[in-house]
């Protein structure tokens, strides 16, 4: 009875799975036409839009155009049909990274909602911000907490330029 349990609780190995996944993708990728380096980008964007789109909450970071022309010439170059594979399978394996949110965006995230609401408070007994009473809480903090997300992330984008 152990060794059947045993046997159904493993699953599939993840060498196969990763053969079985990374075989699909190329199955998916060789359909369409890729006569120049246009073509071959677009496929390649198709399928990271195609894992982002397919898998809620986690997210793949895009490879630069420049690791994807670095790929096209090599595979170019492959002679047979199993070494253009062999080349795909290596630089998607290298190429799919999930994103990571980096620090700021997750503490702005945390910090500005309570934020929000001790803003949206404190306003209230302004004479000239009386207005923002109307404004509900269920649309006033998403509203504030997405605007300090995106206004964190553009400012760390400006600075780090």
């Amino acid at each position: 009875m152990g060794s059947s349990m045993g046997f159904l609780g493993k699953g599939v190995p993840p060498t196969q799975m990763m053969n079985m996944v990374m075989g699909s993708l190329y199955k998916q990728f060789t359909q369409k036409a890729i006569n120049n380096f246009d073509d071959f980008h677009v496929a390649v964007l198709d399928i990271f839009n195609n894992f982002n789109s397919a898998l809620p909450g986690r997210h793949f970071d895009f490879p630069t155009p420049d690791q994807i022309k670095v790929c096209f010439t090599r595979w170019k170059e492959a002679k047979d049909e199993e070494e253009k594979k062999k080349l795909f399978i290596e630089f998607m394996s290298k190429s799919v990274k999930p994103s990571k949110l980096d620090d700021v965006t997750m503490i702005t995230g945390i910090v500005s909602p309570p934020a929000a609401m001790a803003a949206k408070r404190a306003g209230e007994n302004v004479p000239q911000l009386k207005l923002i009473k109307l404004i509900p809480d269920v649309i006033f903090v998403p509203t504030v907490t997405i605007l300090a997300i995106v206004s964190a992330k553009l400012s760390r984008r400006m600075y780090l330029k």
